[in-house]
């Protein structure tokens, strides 16, 4: 058995531990109910959105090689935006399919069409924006910019997004979408980028974690009558 000094050290380093730790031990015990209990679907914002549009089908489009494009293809593909067809080529040119011409991005009338194509038709859009920059924990971090935000008539304050250059429904976000990224942040201790289980934050606070832990079979082991039974038996 250890000594009183020692017991009394680790009695005390378990207490501070634990409440150097316990916030954090906290919210992940918040965040994991929570993840365990929702929808994930419902989280993706599934239950605003159509059955997965079909795409319409066209006649008369151009070849490629009518295309006025001096860079090799390497990706095409072919989109629907506001009725009409569009090659969406090497990711970065926007052509209509039936005249050639090039499209610099679309308008505000156009991501309004593409989102109603995706959205569900009882949902009233009450206003839109074009976003060009976005900071590292906005909701619409990671995605093409520009864009068009564009925002519904809901207590879930719900949002869609279009991207401009190409036309591109991207995603939607709403009010449980933010608390589960904001518990999953917490989650993750990634408080930057959010998906990153890597930072020496985490790393740190599971180290300690680990500390604390052990130093409470320590403390039990030190301080129980029937350790110190066992122990003066064997020493008879």
């Amino acid at each position: 058995m250890v000594n009183r000094k020692t017991a009394k050290w680790i009695r005390k380093a378990h207490r501070y531990l634990g409440i150097f730790l316990g916030i954090q031990f906290l919210m992940w015990t918040i965040s994991g109910m929570y993840f365990s209990w929702t929808d994930i679907d419902e989280i993706h914002g599934d239950q605003f959105k159509k059955v997965a549009p079909k795409q319409k089908s066209f006649n008369d489009l151009l070849g490629t090689s009518q295309l006025d494009t001096e860079q090799p293809i390497q990706t095409l593909e072919l989109l629907e935006i506001a009725g009409k067809p569009y090659y969406w080529i090497n990711e970065t040119t926007l052509f209509n399919a039936s005249t050639g011409d090039i499209k610099n991005g679309i308008t505000r009338d156009e991501a309004k069409q593409v989102a109603t194509r995706y959205m569900l038709s009882d949902l009233k859009i009450s206003g839109i924006e074009l976003i060009d920059e976005v900071g590292d924990h906005h909701e619409y971090r990671g995605r093409p910019l520009p864009a068009y935000e564009i925002s519904y008539e809901t207590p879930q304050n719900l949002k869609a997004y279009v991207a401009i250059e190409n036309g591109a429904f991207q995603t939607v976000r709403h009010r449980d979408w933010r608390w589960f990224d904001f518990l999953w942040m917490t989650h993750t201790m990634d408080y930057q980028g959010r998906d990153n289980f890597n930072t020496l934050v985490l790393r740190g606070f599971s180290l300690l974690g680990l500390i604390t832990v052990l130093s409470g079979f320590l403390l039990w082991y030190t301080s129980s009558p029937t350790i110190r039974k066992i122990i003066k038996k064997k020493r008879k």
